[in-house]
């Protein structure tokens, strides 16, 4: 019940921040905007004057699946930028202005605090995560051959994951630092280097959770869900598990400070 409480009113805080209006758009807007962009890039440049004479522009006919590689680019970029800046302050803010304290001074179990902020924050992540796939989808039909709802749901299950352990890394550092400027920016940082290990030694990490969209792009290619994709899924939910837990110990010890 307690818990239930405590999300509830992380859900009526969302809604009053607008967050359940603008971040849906704007990750829809992420989704649809390399498809529509690469179908009327002729169009586009004849409205902004055309190529020079002799200049011969040949697009590539792009597939499905690549298509939706360009979406996931998108929101791996801009995406995960929005969602870090929305999320910096979740806990870090209230810490910093003192909102925590009152609350923890009643019986409020640091687990229900951490998990009920974190759970709303995925909810939010995930639904509108789906609406954004699903417009692009839509247009992905229309315009470059079919794609099934069954992918769809894959791509969706799949980088989803992704995105679950980016929340699960600001709510970490939102639980050990203060500032929330601070929390952006080394959950950015990160994200940096994860990345920068994965390309390095790629070899070796070749379940990297970096490597879920390489991943999902291969399994549409094949049209079923590979070994590596599974086991990269696995890993990202184990981390995510691991950074939960520790954000809920860190919580605890920082608090009584």
């Amino acid at each position: 019940m307690q818990w239930m409480t405590l999300f509830k009113k992380e859900m009526l805080e969302n809604w009053r921040n607008k967050k359940w209006v603008w971040f849906p758009l704007v990750i829809i807007l992420l989704s649809i905007l390399d498809p529509i962009s690469s179908y009327y890039m002729p169009q586009i440049i004849d409205s902004v004057g055309g190529l020079p004479d002799g200049t011969v522009l040949e697009l590539p006919d792009y597939t499905p699946p690549e298509v939706v590689i360009m979406s996931l680019g998108q929101l791996s970029s801009l995406g995960v930028l929005v969602i870090v800046l929305m999320s910096m302050g979740t806990i870090a803010g209230e810490r910093k202005s003192g909102v925590a304290e009152l609350v923890l001074v009643k019986p409020v179990s640091y687990k229900n605090y951490v998990t009920a902020k974190w759970a709303s924050l995925i909810l939010l992540v995930w639904i509108s995560l789906f609406l954004g796939l699903f417009v692009g989808w839509y247009y992905i039909n229309i315009l470059f051959g079919d794609l099934t709802f069954l992918h769809l749901l894959q791509i969706t299950f799949f980088y989803g994951l992704w995105l679950t352990l980016v929340v699960t890394l600001v709510i970490f550092y939102n639980t050990w630092i203060k500032t929330p400027g601070l929390v952006a920016f080394l959950t950015i940082a990160t994200i940096m280097i994860m990345s920068l290990i994965t390309q390095v030694f790629g070899h070796f990490l070749d379940w990297s959770p970096n490597k879920l969209s390489n991943h999902i792009f291969e399994s549409l290619m094949t049209d079923q869900a590979s070994t590596d994709l599974i086991a990269t899924g696995s890993v990202t939910i184990f981390i995510s598990v691991l950074l939960l837990v520790a954000s809920i110990y860190c919580f605890r010890i920082r608090s009584r400070v």
